[in-house]
């Protein structure tokens, strides 16, 4: 399980970025999802007893890609919040950050526990 202080961290993070949702800025949105989920990966990566040299939420998410006990669904998630923008700043429509890295901190607190 996440400590408390993990877990304020990341809902601060997911807040931030429900915010910038509604304020208009998605590009700001999807940091802050990424973020969030770069505390839950660095959490369950110590509650393992794993070191996590990368420093970035980027890089952790892609050290993830290979974690053996992520369901498909979760490795999906990964791979959307590792989606690059496109020339206009967006994603594909029918991906939404947040709800998936909600749905994968979720699984990695699972996973942890």
């Amino acid at each position: 399980m996440f400590s408390e202080s993990v877990k304020a961290e990341i809902e601060q993070e997911l807040a931030r970025a429900t915010t910038a949702r509604q304020e208009g800025f998605e590009g700001r949105a999807r940091v802050c999802a990424r973020r969030a989920t770069g505390v839950a990966i660095r959490e369950y990566r110590r509650l393992r007893g794993e070191a996590t040299l990368r420093a970035n939420a980027y890089d952790l998410l892609a050290g993830l890609r290979d974690e053996v006990n992520l369901s498909e669904e979760n490795r999906q998630a990964v791979e959307h919040l590792l989606l690059r923008v496109d020339e206009e700043f967006r994603l594909p429509e029918e991906i939404d950050l947040l709800v998936e890295a909600k749905s994968l901190i979720d699984a990695l607190e699972k996973l942890a526990s």
